[in-house]
């Protein structure tokens, strides 16, 4: 199969902001998202699924086109580029034609920067969409990956992110600590103004999951971020993934860019603490 040609990144990087439904984006990512695109990055918007099952009203086809009409704005507003989703909500499996999909996407973008919902999350499609996520970037430089349709390899480091979980608890209920925290206050005005561009869910999430206003129950999550931190009125929370695969160690494009507006979480720091072991000088037993 031929391989299309990959257009060269610019010197910032490329921030790549990926979720399962429309309005996932919103919830958990979009303040760092906002500051990143203010540092100067250019920054994409991708919800992989079209939230075709996110409604009362709708039916599937017209639930998953009005969705989509209202992410578009949301990106406009975050001055991102858009991507469209690939599947139907409860369609992202794990599997090896979805994945050369995704991994397609991938490769055109070519991100050093994604931030990624929670690898444990309250929905099994929030999990599986990250689970096709991380190995699609894992397999970007594979030779012998082919996506579809098919993009060259390119080995570009890239850094991984997952936010916290929708609600700061996984699936068991329990509360998960950030490695770090990220000062949103500044853009919670425009966060707000996002999520409520997916006016069709004021309704769903009120029937589906108690939330009546979904905009200050967002609002609700970082002002609690925000005092976990001790530093900050509202805050993002997330925990840098493993870099192996990925690119050095050090590799740390977020708090790089970020700067002041990024705060560490001791306690995470202190169980993290020692990181990597280096095997290579280890002499044979």
């Amino acid at each position: 199969m031929r391989q299309r040609a990959i257009p060269t990144p610019p010197p910032l990087p490329v921030v790549l902001a990926a979720g399962a439904h429309p309005d996932d984006i919103e919830f958990m990512m979009a303040g760092t998202l906002l500051r990143l695109k203010a540092a100067g990055c250019q920054v994409h918007y991708w919800n992989v699924l079209n939230g075709s099952m996110g409604t009362g009203r709708y039916g599937a086809r017209e639930a998953a086109r009005v969705r989509t009409g209202e992410s578009r704005k949301a990106a406009a507003l975050a001055g991102a580029t858009f991507h469209p989703p690939l599947f139907d909500d409860l369609d992202g499996y794990y599997e090896k034609g979805r994945l050369a999909r995704v991994a397609s996407v991938v490769r055109r973008i070519q991100p050093n920067l994604v931030l990624l919902q929670a690898p444990h999350d309250y929905m099994e499609d929030h999990q599986n969409v990250v689970r096709l996520l991380v190995t699609a970037l894992f397999t970007r430089g594979m030779k012998n990956m082919a996506p579809r349709p098919n993009y060259a390899p390119s080995m570009v480091d890239c850094a991984l992110y997952h936010a916290l979980p929708h609600g700061l608890c996984d699936a068991l209920g329990k509360r998960v600590r950030p490695e770090l925290y990220v000062d949103v206050s500044p853009f919670m005005a425009m966060k707000k103004e996002m999520l409520a561009c997916h006016q069709s869910q004021a309704s769903w999430l009120d029937a589906s999951q108690g939330m009546r206003r979904y905009v200050e129950t967002m609002a609700g999550f970082t002002r609690e971020v925000g005092r976990m931190s001790k530093a900050f009125r509202h805050a993002e929370g997330w925990r840098k993934r493993s870099h192996l695969g990925f690119g050095p160690e050090a590799y740390d494009p977020l708090t790089r860019i970020l700067g002041g507006a990024v705060k560490f979480d001791a306690i995470y720091a202190k169980e993290k603490k020692g990181g990597f072991p280096d095997f290579r000088d280890s002499s044979p037993s």
